[in-house]
């Protein structure tokens, strides 16, 4: 995907707002930024078709009853990275998929509901994927900080 729009300081603005509180609603944000209702709905329309943010409800998998979370450390045969990518999009188990440098061409993050899950997904499932060399895994234990309140660079 290639994104070419730059995000200007009403964009930045609503999304450093949206960060804070993403319940807050399109009146309440034209209001702080003194802006129209309409210009803010048009402008989280498209970010959101742009993919530059999402609203969702962020929950931590370990309060919800996954008794598991963690990370995938995946080396690739690299003539066959696109196969790999296109198979690990559908499971629903990793949430977070990113192709990284390093000693490992993809990390993924998973939530899973118990140990038994993790084996199957990557023992029986993962492993039997074309192009897939090398799994590690690491294990969430405990989490200290899940912020997102990053702003942005504008």
């Amino acid at each position: 995907m290639s994104f070419d729009r730059k995000i200007d300081s009403i964009d930045a603005s609503i999304i450093e707002l949206l960060q804070r509180d993403g319940r807050l609603s399109n009146t309440d944000i034209a209001r702080e930024l003194d802006v129209s209702e309409a210009t803010v709905r048009g402008r989280i329309k498209r970010l959101i078709d742009d993919e530059v943010i999402q609203i969702v409800a962020v929950s931590n998998p370990l309060r919800l009853g996954f008794e598991i979370t963690g990370d995938l450390y995946i080396t690739v045969d690299m003539k066959k990275m696109e196969n790999v990518i296109a198979k690990l999009k559908n499971f629903k188990e990793l949430w977070y998929i990113v192709t990284t440098t390093g000693r490992f061409n993809l990390n993924a993050e998973f939530v899973v509901k118990d140990l038994e899950s993790l084996n199957d997904l990557v023992y029986n499932k993962l492993s039997h994927i074309d192009g897939i060399l090398q799994i590690e895994t690491s294990i969430i234990m405990k989490y200290i900080k899940r912020k997102y309140d990053f702003g942005t660079p504008a």
